[in-house]
């Protein structure tokens, strides 16, 4: 399965407040990311850029560091995008990257940053998502200290309720019941030491796949052996990422039959809570014989990327959906139902609904409604679907 787009790299959108464990998870990721290549913004406050020592080596050229304030307020969407230029450039007419990851200061708005992200004219990437991290054991102090952090996990795409580990299990429960609250249709897991699975975040190359530049897994092999001492203070990592998977369900469903346009949107614009990321190719016969449709969703942001068919390949639609509590036999069960009846048949306006989700000039005016944590997200009547961008 391809990514979502083959010409555009993800940028994924890393919040918390301070303390909440960001430059842990993201060290995580880096650490268990396979052969996938990871480009990083780290986003310090003050004069001493402690988080981005954090990562500094492990990504070199890739890092890119910003002190002395936050990124939201100190950097316009101009300076962004030179970042993001950097980071995106290809070499040898190749990404040199797969997937980039902006963590925000503590004191940052994650709205501006998504907005920054969707509003930048680099050609090269798409939003991958925010993803808002949160203290288990402060969780309440937080909320009383920072009260817009209720607005912050409403906006959110995925929540990280972490370091499950310092509280019992009824707490973690009352907690993770008060964030899914707040959080509304995002997916919510519980991590302990920012340890969830990078596949729910980005697509993971296999490890031995090289391309360019050596991996970061190729540098640190030793810590399958626990040489970096965290295993040995927490217990191993094997045998923590080996229960990394039941933090999230995924769901593939592949169809000989063409998707019904209407339908197909029907199905994406209510789509159920905990339903974080899909992705694939999608055939909608006779809509349109010319292309397949790449499918990029990821959280409320949805996109449709036509491109022609590859010459002599099988037509059909390949869909992987990512989440955390989904049903997976009732979204199959609706995809199913989302195949069209008269494979060969034109439906004129049937298409309307997809292609209001094909990527177009429009997209820096769609921004606002999607930030804006007051904006009514609930899906219109198809065919006309309210783009969520």
């Amino acid at each position: 399965m391809s990514k979502a787009s083959p010409q555009q790299i993800p940028v994924v959108v890393l919040a918390g407040f301070l303390g909440s464990g960001k430059t842990t998870l993201l060290n995580h990721l880096l650490h268990r990311s396979g052969g996938t290549r990871i480009g990083a913004i780290v986003n310090d406050f003050g004069s001493i850029e402690i988080d981005a020592m954090a990562v500094a080596g492990q990504l070199g050229d890739s890092t890119v560091s910003l002190g002395n304030g936050c990124l939201c307020c100190a950097v316009d969407a101009s300076e962004l995008d030179e970042y993001l230029e950097k980071l995106t450039r290809p070499v040898n007419d190749m990404h040199a990257i797969d997937v980039i990851v902006i963590e925000a200061s503590g004191i940052a708005e994650p709205q501006e940053l998504v907005r920054m992200v969707l509003a930048s004219d680099n050609p090269r990437i798409v939003y991958g998502g925010l993803i808002e991290v949160v203290d288990t054991a402060e969780f309440d102090a937080t909320r009383e200290k920072h009260p817009e952090v209720e607005r912050h996990l409403g906006i959110a795409d995925l929540v990280v309720v972490n370091k499950g580990d310092r509280v019992g299990p009824d707490e973690r429960e009352r907690v993770l019941g008060a964030v899914r609250a707040a959080a509304g249709r995002a997916a919510v897991v519980s991590a302990s030491y920012g340890r969830i699975d990078p596949a729910l975040l980005f697509d993971c190359r296999p490890t031995e796949e090289r391309i360019g530049q050596l991996s970061f897994d190729d540098l640190h092999r030793h810590d399958d052996d626990g040489g970096d001492g965290e295993g040995d203070r927490h217990g191993s990592r094997a045998a923590h990422d080996t229960h990394l998977h039941a933090a999230y369900d995924s769901v593939a469903f592949t169809s000989d039959v063409p998707m019904d346009p209407r339908r197909l949107i029907a199905f994406l614009d209510s789509r159920p809570e905990g339903l974080y990321r899909i992705k694939g190719y999608v055939d909608f016969g006779a809509g349109d014989t010319g292309n397949r449709y790449a499918v990029h969703a990821v959280g409320r942001f949805l996109r449709f990327y036509p491109e022609p068919w590859p010459g002599g390949e099988e037509r059909l639609t390949q869909l992987v959906l990512i989440g955390s509590g989904i049903d997976a036999a009732d979204l199959g069960k609706q995809l199913d139902a989302a195949k069209s009846d008269a494979p060969h048949t034109v439906d004129e306006q049937g298409m309307w609904g997809v292609l209001r989700y094909v990527q177009d000039k429009g997209e820096a005016e769609e921004v606002a409604d999607y930030v804006d944590p007051e904006a009514d997200l609930a899906p219109d009547p198809v065919p006309d679907p309210l783009p969520r961008s």
